[in-house]
């Protein structure tokens, strides 16, 4: 493997601001902005706008689609109508 061609890999935290969470990872992403984490040294920190503890996927919060309703709604809006040529 040539050498000084990879970038470098190092403790970071990803912070989640709307779950309140962080996470201390690695990453080659570099902040200027630095945290103390739990064992007492400092880490560069970044902020995201979601992660794993925040989106709906991950947290079950999905929107579930009301097929049925929809369904009933374009009955009642074309149901009754007969195509065109016909």
């Amino acid at each position: 493997m040539k050498s000084l061609i990879h970038p470098v890999s190092r403790p970071v935290v990803f912070r989640d601001r709307v779950a309140g969470v962080a996470f201390l990872t690695r990453s080659t992403a570099d902040a200027d902005e630095r945290v103390t984490w739990e064992d007492g040294r400092s880490y560069p920190v970044i902020d995201v706008e979601t992660s794993s503890a925040s989106h709906p996927f991950y947290t079950g919060a999905e929107r579930v689609l009301d097929t049925a309703g929809r369904i009933e709604q374009f009955d009642r809006r074309y149901g009754g109508r007969t195509p065109a040529g016909s």
